[in-house]
């Protein structure tokens, strides 16, 4: 009888643990009507979510004009290096605007060019990355603004028939320090590797910024030491985007992004959901 009750008790504990978690995501995301400032949007990330290269520009445009939504993702850009050369400031100093919005949300995507093998950009996975993603999240907090952590978008390099995923660890990373900062987190890693395995190679090479040459040159072993410093250039690769690419992972974040903060649904372009 004592353990029924016990179990009982803990069952009900449980219950409005998750009730609390629940409220305090709505909390953080104030409903449209209860406020008339705009909502802004800010995305810091790598060339995958840049303008000309990533899926940031299709996603803002996806929002109706009230949003204000800026893709301040740069190509090339590490979780240490997007700080160290100065990006990150420039962020900071925008958050200090918060009360002119009802909210703030900062998107923070990294891993492509923390990988080793990109001097001035790799960072240690066990002892850097993990330290920079979270210092985001404290600065974000700090600002009083709502951090979203989002895993590294997929390579689209194929073995034979399987998508090969070389970024998993990082995105295994981002979403433990979501888990211990308790904010919200996409993990677009793995929902973008599920997508482009679905859909093959062929398919795949669609997505790309230019079509695939005729004859391609063989994938080295190591992927991330392909990948060029800096903007993307308009050329076939199998981790930039072009206008396709982008409109189909702009679907997927929206999507996901809407699970984290409902309340965005009222200021999405119709047709976009």
């Amino acid at each position: 009888m004592k353990l029924i009750l016990r179990t009982i008790a803990m069952t009900a504990i449980s219950a409005l643990v998750l009730c609390a978690c629940s409220q305090t995501r709505l909390a953080a995301s104030p409903s449209p009507a209860l406020s008339t400032k705009p909502t802004r949007i800010i995305l810091v990330g790598d060339s995958t979510m840049a303008p000309k290269s990533g899926y940031g520009d299709a996603l803002c445009a996806r929002f109706k004009p009230e949003v204000t939504c800026l893709n301040l993702a740069k190509g090339g850009r590490s979780s240490g290096s997007y700080r160290a050369e100065g990006s990150w400031e420039v962020v900071q100093k925008l958050m200090a605007s918060n009360t002119q919005f009802s909210q703030t949300l900062v998107l923070i995507q990294f891993g492509h060019n923390d990988q080793p093998g990109k001097p001035g950009r790799s960072t240690d996975l066990a002892t850097e990355f993990p330290v920079n993603m979270a210092g985001y999240v404290n600065d974000v907090q700090a600002a009083g603004a709502q951090a979203v952590l989002v895993t590294p978008l997929t390579r689209r390099s194929f073995k034979g028939t399987q998508l090969q995923n070389d970024l998993r660890p990082w995105a295994d990373a981002s979403m433990k320090v979501a888990a211990d900062k308790r904010v919200p987190m996409i993990d677009l890693n793995a929902i973008s590797y599920s997508s482009v395995q679905a859909m093959g190679e062929a398919e795949a090479d669609t997505l790309a910024m230019a079509p695939p040459p005729a004859a391609l040159p063989a994938e080295t072993g190591d992927l991330a030491k392909t990948e060029r410093a800096g903007a993307a250039k308009s050329a076939f690769d199998r981790t930039h985007l072009g206008s396709k690419g982008a409109a189909h992972f702009s679907a997927m974040m929206l999507k996901e992004l809407l699970l984290v903060a409902p309340n965005l649904q009222a200021h999405v372009i119709p047709g976009n959901r």
